[in-house]
């Protein structure tokens, strides 16, 4: 008797410490989905920003006001500081990546001095236009590079877990696709003498208010079956639930998850379960749809977030993706701060990313006056050297954190196109966009 006992004891005993077991392997399967979509995050916005920072940088050298440059400047500044801080949060610490790091604290202290300072009286010198155009180039070059990791990151579905482990062992570190592509980057700075000096770079963006959500509070069972629909029915049961902590800009749920060689989370608001962000990793195949086939994809996702007057406005080509632009209107008027962004698969038309975070988080009912200065006064404040392709009115929102009802005038000054917006009241120039060669205009509403 006593050793039937003791055979029902160790049984007990054992699937205790193998269900023990299950559990911890599942907590901590968790931990390194999160920690990797945290990787993924800040490389996807180290390449936005850097990618932004050559946009920026080329904005600022086609620009005609000297009272909109230091607003540009000081724009660039704290994009600088963005893609400083995307640096940090990389597994990077045991790969040499100071140089890259030292030219983006450059780009930021220059266009610090340079936009404190008074520009009416104090001119750019020749010397400080060089060094604009050494900045434009240099940051041209590092976008590009980083635009071929995220293509191999994307295509081969690559871990940047695996990069940490990597440079944590010295194993095979050699091989990594990732640490070499950063290594190129590196590489690519090589040679650039900037000034470098102690300038502490801070950066202090407008607080977001997402102040007209609407809906009831979900709890995080709601919050898994949301995911789960926009996710393409990943079943709840494979989804991961994390709530934000305190001091967030908005209460959300972030799912993520693991299929395979396919990861992905979304970001969902905790008021009305609204979709910030998603974004689904994969390998991407050669495009067997057109870009006006995806961009049909995209325009009946986006009708799922049930926003009246929803208009394509712009499509980018990126390798096998294609990317999409909306904007919300209202009679006529484009309002850029409420925008859409959605990401197609070229390969099957799968839709692997969403923003909607700038629509929540600036959508209001507004009243808008009508221009005090005509289409042609507003034509005559464009820089002389650019040819103007077409217009729009439109509301942007200026460097005070206004918004501000403009002309919006699209222009091309050698192979290179800029969205010019000049103030429909004072006819200033309110902010100068370099647009990409790839990219085509639909104006197609949703």
């Amino acid at each position: 008797m006593g050793k039937w006992i003791a055979i029902i004891l160790l049984s007990l005993t054992t699937v205790g410490a193998g269900i023990w077991g299950y559990k911890e392997n599942q907590d901590k399967n968790a931990v390194l989905i999160q920690a990797e979509n945290s990787y993924q995050r800040a490389f996807h916005e180290l390449t936005y920003n850097v990618d932004l920072l050559h946009d920026k940088i080329g904005s600022s050298l086609a620009m005609n006001s000297r009272n909109r440059l230091s607003p540009q400047l000081a724009e660039i500044w704290k994009i600088s500081s963005d893609a400083s801080s995307d640096v940090g949060q990389l597994p990077l610490t045991l790969l040499p990546f100071n140089k890259t790091e030292e030219f983006l604290h450059d780009i930021g202290e220059f266009t610090y001095r340079t936009a404190v300072r008074d520009l009416e009286k104090k001119p750019l010198s020749e010397e400080e236009i060089q060094m604009l155009e050494e900045l434009h180039k240099k940051s041209g070059e590092i976008e590009g590079e980083l635009r071929k990791v995220q293509n191999v990151v994307m295509k081969d579905n690559l871990r940047w877990m695996d990069v940490e482990l990597a440079l944590a062992t010295n194993d095979e570190v050699g091989d990594n696709t990732i640490v070499n592509g950063f290594k190129t980057v590196e590489q690519s700075v090589d040679g650039f003498e900037g000034s470098v000096t102690n300038t502490s770079l801070g950066s202090s963006g407008p607080q977001k208010s997402f102040r007209n959500l609407e809906g009831e509070r979900v709890d995080e069972k709601q919050a898994k079956e949301i995911a789960s629909q926009w996710l393409e029915k990943v079943p709840t049961d494979k989804l991961t639930v994390t709530k934000s902590g305190k001091g967030a800009d908005v209460p959300m749920y972030t799912a993520s998850f693991q299929n395979g060689d396919k990861n992905g989370y979304i970001d969902l608001t905790e008021k009305g379960g609204h979709p910030l962000t998603i974004m689904i990793s994969r390998k991407v195949a050669e495009p067997k749809i057109s870009l006006y086939e995806a961009s049909e994809k995209a325009k009946k996702y986006a009708k799922r977030l049930k926003i009246s007057n929803l208009e394509l406005v712009e499509s980018n080509q990126y390798d096998n993706m294609g990317v999409f632009r909306f904007l919300y209107t209202q009679n006529d008027v484009r309002f850029f701060p409420d925008s859409v962004v959605v990401k197609v698969a070229l390969d099957n038309g799968e839709v692997l990313g969403m923003s909607s975070r700038d629509y929540y988080n600036f959508h209001s009912e507004r009243e808008l006056n009508e221009p005090e200065i005509s289409l042609e006064e507003a034509r005559a404040k464009v820089n002389p050297n650019v040819k103007v392709q077409e217009n729009h009115l439109s509301v942007i929102e200026n460097d005070v954190n206004e918004q501000v009802l403009c002309y919006e005038f699209l222009a091309t000054m050698e192979n290179t196109t800029y969205r010019i917006f000049i103030n429909a009241t004072n006819g200033q120039e309110e902010k100068v966009e370099t647009l990409k060669k790839a990219e085509m205009k639909f104006n197609q509403e949703v």
